[in-house]
Formats: C-alpha cells, sequence, structure tokens
C-alpha cells in the first residue's frame, strides 16, 4: 500500500487502486468504494466482505477521515445544524433541511470565508483554510448517518452555500461533487447539487469547462456596480459588469438556468427601483432569481425588509423573471442562510 497520509473518504476509485495496490484484485477497492460512500460506514471493521488482513493493513496506510460531530442544534422546524470537527480541531457548519419529499443538505467548502460581504456573519471569522474534497463530502455522510438518509440519493440536495467561498476552492469542490455523484457511490445527479459564488469571474469560466459540475448560483445581492461594492466589496475585484459578462458566457446545460441569490436589506436594495434595475440587469439571461430576506445575527448593521416589501419587489422581478422568496429555514438555532458562524456564546437563538 504505496500511499499514506491522506483519509479513505475524498480518495476516488482510482486512488483507492492506487492505494490497495497491485497484489489486491481490482474488485477489493470497488468494494472499498462502495463501503465508504454507498454503506457510509462509520469503521472499517464494518466492511464484512474484507479479510482481518487487508483492514489491518488499511488502519495503518490511510486513516478513514470521517468527521466528528462537536455539537447538533435542532429547530422546531426540523433543520438541524452541525457542528463537525475536523482532523486538525477546526470546526465546520453543515445543516440539514428536511422537507416533504426531499431533504436538503447544506455544507461548507471552507473553514470561515475571505470574502467578506457585509450581510453575513461568516465573513466576521474570516478565512482559516480551504476544507479537502474528503471534508466537503464528508459532511453529507456523516449528515445522512446521523439522518438516517437514504444512501441512493433519490431525495437528496446538496448546496453549497455553507462556510465558504466555493469557487475559491474549485480544486477540491469538483472533486467532491465528482464523489457526489459517481454512479458506485452516493450517486446523485449533478442536477441535485449546486454551488454557490459571490462571483469569481475567472473561476466561472473554469467551472464551465468540468465535465461533471453542480449548477451554477450567483449572489447578486445589489442592483448596481456602487451598491454591490458597499455590500460585497469583492465587487472592487471582479466588476459587475464582467460578472454578468460571465454569466451570459457561462456554458448553460439543456436543462439548466443559472440562479441568481439576492438578499434583501431592509431600505438598502430592496426598493422598487432596485427591483427594476435588477430585472435589467438579469435581461436575456436564462435564469431564475430567489430572493431571500435578511436573517439577521449581531454584528450585522442591517435590518429585515417586512413581508409586504418583499413581496412588492417580487411581483417587479417576476414580470420578466422566475423570482421565488425562499423561506428562512432554523432561524433558531442560526442555521438559516448566512448565519453560519460556528457555535459562539453570542448566539442567542431569536425567539
Amino acid at each position: 500500500m504505496p500511499i499514506s497520509g491522506r483519509t479513505l473518504v475524498g480518495m476516488e476509485l482510482p486512488d483507492l487502486q492506487i492505494l490497495l495496490g497491485p497484489e489486491q484484485p481490482a474488485y477489493r477497492a470497488r468494494q472499498l468504494f462502495d463501503a465508504l460512500y454507498r454503506q457510509h460506514v462509520a469503521n472499517l471493521s464494518e466492511i464484512s466482505v474484507f479479510p482481518q488482513s487487508l483492514k489491518n493493513q488499511l488502519v495503518t496506510a490511510a486513516p478513514l477521515g470521517l468527521l466528528v460531530a462537536e455539537r447538533r442544534f435542532d429547530s422546531t422546524d426540523g433543520t438541524r445544524r452541525y457542528l463537525l470537527r475536523l482532523e486538525d480541531n477546526r470546526t465546520v457548519e453543515a445543516v440539514l433541511m428536511p422537507e416533504e419529499g426531499r431533504d436538503t443538505i447544506c455544507i461548507s467548502s471552507q473553514v470561515g470565508c475571505p470574502v467578506d460581504c457585509k450581510f453575513c456573519l461568516t465573513a466576521l471569522m474570516g478565512l482559516e483554510r480551504n476544507l479537502t474534497a474528503g471534508e466537503i463530502v464528508g459532511q453529507v455522510l456523516h449528515i445522512a448517518r446521523d439522518a438516517g438518509l437514504a444512501a441512493d440519493g433519490n431525495r437528496l440536495n446538496i448546496v453549497m452555500m455553507g462556510m465558504g467561498e466555493p469557487l475559491l476552492n474549485l480544486d477540491q469542490v469538483l472533486k467532491a461533487t465528482r464523489l457526489l455523484t459517481d454512479p458506485a457511490g452516493i450517486g446523485l445527479s449533478q442536477k441535485r447539487i449546486t454551488v454557490s459564488t459571490a462571483g469569481i469571474v475567472p473561476k466561472i469560466a473554469e467551472l464551465g469547462r468540468a465535465e461533471v459540475r453542480p449548477k451554477l448560483a450567483i449572489s447578486l445581492n445589489a442592483s448596481s456596480e456602487a451598491q454591490r461594492r458597499e455590500l460585497m466589496p469583492i465587487t472592487r475585484k471582479y466588476h459587475l459588469a464582467d460578472l454578468l459578462d460571465a454569466c451570459r458566457a457561462y456554458p448553460l446545460r439543456p436543462w439548466e438556468k443559472l440562479t441568481f441569490e439576492y438578499v434583501m436589506l431592509g431600505g438598502v436594495n430592496d426598493s422598487d427601483a432596485d427591483a427594476r434595475r435588477v430585472v435589467r440587469l438579469l435581461a436575456n439571461l436564462n435564469c431564475k432569481v430567489n430572493l431571500i430576506a435578511l436573517n439577521p445575527g449581531p454584528g450585522i448593521p442591517f435590518k429585515t425588509p417586512d413581508a409586504a416589501r418583499v413581496a412588492a419587489f417580487q411581483q417587479i422581478v417576476r414580470r420578466s423573471v422566475p423570482c421565488f422568496v425562499r423561506k428562512p429555514r432554523g432561524l433558531d438555532i442560526f442555521a438559516a442562510c448566512g448565519q453560519l458562524k460556528r457555535a459562539m456564546p453570542d448566539l442567542i437563538p431569536i425567539t
């Protein structure tokens, strides 16, 4: 077994074949892949088809690499927020949102986030490091085991909208996507995985060239360049016009639309004029818009618009573009969009 120092979770089939070496028959790597990603084994001892000698060899060759639950928070609406410990004792968060007929898991791609959006609690952490593909997939495996989710992926959706900017960790995000969609493992459809970016323009083009890739969502959150610069400082590097050009050039698959996410901040970006500007920005794009009324948190200097303002904004946009209001989940446990900042004493649940 020539490879060591990497975790089993995060390895693709060719990696496992190299790990096991030529002395093992080829089917052993396939059995190991199945055990990791379809059976969701929590320990190598659970792989009943392996002889004990092979299990012993694997233990010394590479750790399994499963994430450890530090804490779990359960919302009154059924949402679960997980604080998961990594091998280096850093922690990330992931969220399970069960619904009728489907389950959605929101996962992280980095520990913290470097993008510094002014309405997001995660931004207050800064960036600690990128996650590996194994740590990204490991969030899904942990929650699937904990919640007893079906291994075949027929009702499971994954959104990479937790901690971090996924396109700044694109290689590992794409590897994780290949693992999540491999029919010999978890077996999700590419239609069931979405990655959200603040607008890393050159990485959008790189994502579009990947053979296996998630759907793309863009965090827009503003109706003009000046407004977006104030709310999302990354706009100073990747201008709004360039971002929209990248979206127009993005190679959508026949079944695919771009998604634009728009966090509504009371009295800041939620006027009728803002809505009309959003329509003009998105003209001639094959897309839809998700409106998200701000999910509040300590240290965030904005307020949530009232429901009537959100509805009025939606009515204007949806005359030209499909427009939906995303219902917040897990507000009482700080699990909603933009609220992930690990388990901190200052995070007092909203009642």
